[in-house]
């Protein structure tokens, strides 16, 4: 589980590390403490966050800093984090505005400086606050976020792919999420639907397949040249090969556009497949059978296409959509309807 933050900001080096060391020695254990050293270094550092989701519980923020003030500062961040809890360290001259803060922004909390002893003046609000704020807030999801709209045919792409692939994700409709809206503006990216979030902070838009196939880390190279027997389509039928050849020992290829189990793996119920006489819905015979042909050793290529077939016997050739291509002894083509489009020998008089 992620550590929620607490974000300091304060432009005197020697007051902001002070602040870092005391709330180390108190929250340290159960929470992550970010600091920054102007108003502007904070706000870059909380949209950072919010592209990863990161859960912010406190901001503690100097009040009277150059070109942004505390005040400023939390103006435009609770519009990324709304439910943080936020506390200004304040000087006596600067407690008029603190006040003013408290209707302004809904200021939780006003700190004089300096804090000492912080067993006495610190810690104590700051537990308080960040003992409502744990009670009342629930932790954003830590997984892939995929924000779009319900009419944008790359959305339903992006989310259909990361469905099949057994991918959890976590949707955002930005027509009806006012924050994911300002999320994908933020990134310049209003225009390119999907707008895919990634845990480690990378950020995907438009993305296509093999992009995405990349990134979460399914193959989509082939790791050697030449195999023994290739399959092409990741359908049923070319499942129980992709087992058979594995299981015999065979070096075995598996090269699938989209998603293991093909056309079946969409259906939410199969009775007629042999050894499930009470049925199994598609999704289970795709995670099924692709476990066990990676376990017979099967490399899978996914968001991978063959697009040409050449004999040049005794070996055939199988050109791929990255401009690759591999050799085998032996083909299958197993690409059910889609066979049409292949350009292979033979094929025409089918």
């Amino acid at each position: 589980m992620v550590k929620p933050i607490i974000l300091t900001v304060d432009d005197e080096p020697a007051v902001l590390n002070a602040i870092e060391r005391d709330l180390r020695r108190r929250f340290g254990a159960d929470y992550r403490i970010v600091k920054a050293g102007s108003g502007a270094e904070a706000l870059a550092a909380v949209q950072q966050l919010k592209t990863r989701n990161a859960p912010l519980a406190l901001f503690l923020v100097d009040q009277r800093m150059p070109q942004v003030t505390g005040t400023e500062f939390l103006t435009q961040a609770i519009h990324f984090y709304p439910e943080a809890r936020k506390v200004l360290l304040t000087a006596y001259a600067d407690t008029e505005a603190a006040i003013q803060s408290i209707n302004v922004i809904g200021l939780d909390y006003y700190l004089m400086k300096p804090w000492d002893p912080p067993e006495q003046n610190l810690y104590p609000v700051l537990e308080e606050l960040l003992t409502d704020w744990a009670a009342n807030v629930t932790l954003p999801y830590e997984g892939i976020r995929v924000a779009g709209t319900l009419w944008s045919p790359g959305s339903h792409q992006t989310k259909d792919f990361l469905a099949r692939n057994q991918i959890p994700y976590q949707w955002l409709d930005i027509e009806k999420d006012e924050q994911a809206r300002q999320l994908v503006e933020a990134q310049g990216a209003a225009g390119r639907l999907p707008v895919v979030f990634f845990p480690d902070g990378t950020v995907l838009a438009q993305p296509d397949n093999r992009q995405l196939a990349e990134k979460i880390g399914l193959a989509t190279r082939a790791a050697h040249p030449f195999y023994d027997l290739i399959i092409v389509g990741a359908g049923p039928a070319g499942l129980a090969a992709a087992v058979y050849g594995g299981s015999e020992g065979l070096k075995t290829l598996l090269i699938e556009k989209e998603a293991t189990g093909g056309q079946a793996g969409t259906s939410s119920r199969i009775e007629n497949y042999l050894g499930f006489p009470k049925g199994l819905s598609g999704t289970d015979l795709a995670r099924r059978a692709t476990a066990q042909a990676r376990r017979f050793g099967v490399e899978i290529l996914t968001a991978q296409e063959a697009t040409r077939i050449r004999v040049a016997d005794p070996y055939r050739y199988v050109a791929l959509n990255d401009g690759l291509e591999v050799s085998c002894h032996t083909l299958i083509v197993a690409t059910g309807v889609t066979l049409r489009r292949l350009d292979a020998p033979g094929v025409a008089k089918l």
